[in-house]
């Protein structure tokens, strides 16, 4: 399992449009991609379970990448936080 510790930037936070953008990235993978923030935890591959999180600018999202792609999934979802969020 890799995991990773990102501060969202993003003035709106993770809202809709980058909620859809990190659900499309992770069906890309088989790895289980976890997201945790506000004392949630969300499957990153469920569009309301991500939205669920409300996470707002200036709070840490945890992310935790498991599974038989994970290298591969763990650096799309590193580089994802920091263009997108």
């Amino acid at each position: 399992m890799k995991e990773f510790n990102y501060v969202i930037t993003d003035a709106e936070g993770l809202h809709a449009r980058p909620a859809g953008l990190i659900v499309k990235l992770a069906a890309n993978y088989t790895s289980a991609i976890r997201l945790y923030a506000n004392g949630k935890t969300a499957d990153a591959k469920r569009l309301f379970s991500v939205m669920k999180l409300a996470a707002k600018c200036g709070q840490e999202l945890h992310v935790e990448v498991e599974g038989e792609d994970e290298e591969a999934a763990f650096a799309a979802v590193q580089e994802f936080c920091a263009k997108e969020l």
